[in-house]
């Protein structure tokens, strides 16, 4: 197997470009149905970042004490019990990954063809997003080099061009949008609603991959050190960015041609720059999301080849090329993204994949405490700064939000216990026939 590690630059760059995607440029149109207040909308966003900086300053603590590639796989596994370790990996797998990945991809073929004359077809998307899908299996299957050398010029990119979006949307608008950014009566009694806690997840989807360094930290150069950098750089670059990004949509473009629609940063575009600008931007901000798909089809398929390395049964997962590549896993998780793409709505994954992934990474933010209970003489080259105080914000925050979900989009968060369920029944059947195979 190869020795060669992705260095700093490139894990920094797939937690950014894992974050920055699908959610930053669709779920404000889903916010905007309940919620319509400027103040309410930003703070959703900073609150979202503040949740996911706690989580990340959690996590790099769990990283460097425990690194191995596998993310949440790896630490509840140690923490926990393997069953837990198994579902939260059969959840990345299923869900976690494969899931947004899809979403990624069809968000990219919904700009694509917004700037087609005419009515969008459900299939010209689907077969878009798919062809996607498959060239990024082909290019992270085959070498370590071009898969880092893809993910780090799309990502400088990415952010150079939402960095000059804002600021050309903001210099060319002629009239502001009416939007109140300062607070104002009715906005406390909001975020505390139901409607708030719902929208939160929308955005907490977004912020989703904050802890993408973690399902790389074997393949890293001197995981201890770096791995705690690398997940607080990114996502503070990240927090800054999506606020901003708001701001600019709710400063160009009506409240009411956004409601409940996909394409914001198109619409947002197409009144900041005319109809032709808009389409470019369109066709830009399409391009972007490559790098989003590309960096889960890099981080994802990382789970599935450790779950193969640690269960016999599924060893055919752990299988890579002569470049250390897994492709097997990768081959795997694109599937299940294509099959996500041409079978599910996009707002029903957005909501039990972002409910399920908090719920994962609540599990997983708890284990701090237990791990420093049961090994406190365990070396931890970075301690969460400030602690108790990220974990028990994040614990807060996300628990709440998971709560409400439950109460109100209960199928959504019911079937993602079930997909939870379902991990449970695969992990005791495997550990059954290992038992029967070895008695026999």
């Amino acid at each position: 197997m190869s020795a060669k590690k992705f260095r700093f630059p490139t894990v920094t760059a797939v937690v950014i470009a894992n974050m920055i995607g699908t959610g930053v440029f669709t779920s404000l149109g889903f916010q905007l149905l309940d919620i319509q207040s400027g103040f309410v909308i930003l703070m959703l966003w900073a609150i979202g970042g503040l949740i996911a900086v706690c989580g990340a300053m959690t996590y790099a603590e769990l990283g460097a004490a425990l690194p191995r590639s596998g993310g949440e796989y790896n630490f509840l596994t140690h923490i926990y019990h393997p069953a837990a370790g198994f579902v939260s990996g059969w959840t990345s797998a299923t869900i976690g990954f494969a899931g947004p990945t899809a979403l990624a991809a069809m968000t990219f073929a919904a700009y694509a063809t917004s700037i087609l004359p005419g009515e969008s077809s459900l299939w010209l998307d689907r077969i878009l997003a798919t062809m996607l899908i498959i060239g990024l299996t082909i290019i992270h299957g085959s070498s370590r080099r071009s898969s880092g050398s893809v993910q780090v010029i799309f990502t400088i990119l990415k952010v150079t061009v939402i960095v000059l979006f804002c600021l050309m949307a903001i210099l060319l608008v002629d009239v502001p949008q009416p939007v109140q950014f300062a607070p104002a009566r009715g906005d406390g009694g909001l975020m505390v609603s139901g409607a708030f806690a719902v929208s939160l997840i929308y955005v907490s989807y977004a912020y989703t991959g904050w802890n993408a360094a973690t399902y790389l930290s074997s393949e890293l150069e001197n995981p201890q050190q770096t791995l705690p950098w690398i997940l607080l750089t990114g996502t503070l670059v990240v927090t800054i960015l999506y606020v901003t990004l708001n701001y600019v949509f709710l400063f160009a473009a009506p409240v009411a041609e956004m409601q409940g629609e996909l394409e914001i940063g198109f619409i947002a575009a197409r009144r900041a720059f005319g109809e032709t600008g808009g389409q470019f931007t369109g066709l830009i901000l399409a391009l972007l999301l490559i790098s989003t798909v590309s960096a889960m089809t890099l981080a994802g398929p990382r789970v599935l080849q450790v779950i193969g390395e640690d269960f016999k049964a599924l060893s055919i997962l752990s299988r890579t090329n002569d470049d250390g590549i897994p492709v097997n896993a990768i081959y795997v998780q694109s599937a299940l993204a294509i099959l996500f793409v041409m079978s599910s709505t996009f707002e029903s994954i957005l909501v039990f994949a972002g409910f399920t992934l908090a719920l994962n990474s609540f599990a997983t933010v708890l284990g701090v405490f237990i791990l420093r209970w049961k090994q406190p003489d365990l070396d931890r080259p970075y301690r969460t700064f400030l602690y108790p105080l990220p974990p028990l914000t994040y614990l807060t925050l996300t628990g709440w939000t998971l709560w409400f979900v439950l109460m109100n989009r209960p199928v959504e968060g019911l079937f993602g216990l079930g997909i939870i369920g379902s991990g449970l029944i695969v992990y005791f059947l495997s550990r059954t026939r290992a038992v029967v195979s070895v008695d026999s």
